[in-house]
């Protein structure tokens, strides 16, 4: 993982205003990095990301907008995870609504549990992720060899 990270910003409808809120207060840091969000998620996060800047900081925005969680966003994001073209991820889910989606949401985080890439859930881990020191310095985080279990044997 290089010094500029790769970050995957998702939030369900009823958490895009603690999304927005946080992206407020991160700004300034999430300039130095690539982003990668879903649906409305993506786009309020440019909107943010240029009223806080502003067209005079000379500091380019990189965010990637994938199509909305529902829709194949979140499978989307997943395969980017397994491609290992994802850092870190902030997911702010909301655990008080049913989602039409569940099934997808519970693999985006069972596949970022699986490549070891850390995954904030809520504002204080996303917070704690943010102001670790590693967030700007280069880290190799341990993935776990599956090589065994492809290469077993399933002819019984």
């Amino acid at each position: 993982m290089k010094s500029k990270k790769q970050i995957a910003l998702v939030a369900h409808d009823n958490r895009k205003k603690d999304m927005v809120e946080w992206v407020e207060w991160n700004w300034d840091a999430l300039l130095d990095h690539s982003l990668i969000c879903t649906g409305t998620t993506g786009k309020l996060v440019e909107q943010t990301l240029k009223a806080k800047a502003g067209k005079n900081s000379g500091r380019k925005i990189s965010i990637t907008k994938l199509i909305s969680g529902p829709l194949g966003g979140d499978q989307q994001l997943g395969a980017l995870i397994a491609e290992r073209k994802v850092d870190m991820v902030i997911f702010f889910w909301d655990p008080m609504e049913p989602q039409p989606h569940d099934v997808d949401v519970k693999a985006l985080l069972r596949i970022s549990v699986l490549y070891n890439v850390p995954t904030a859930c809520n504002r204080s881990t996303a917070d704690f992720m943010i102001s670790s020191p590693l967030f700007t310095n280069e880290y190799t985080p341990i993935v776990k060899d599956y090589s065994t279990y492809i290469s077993r044997d399933l002819a019984r």
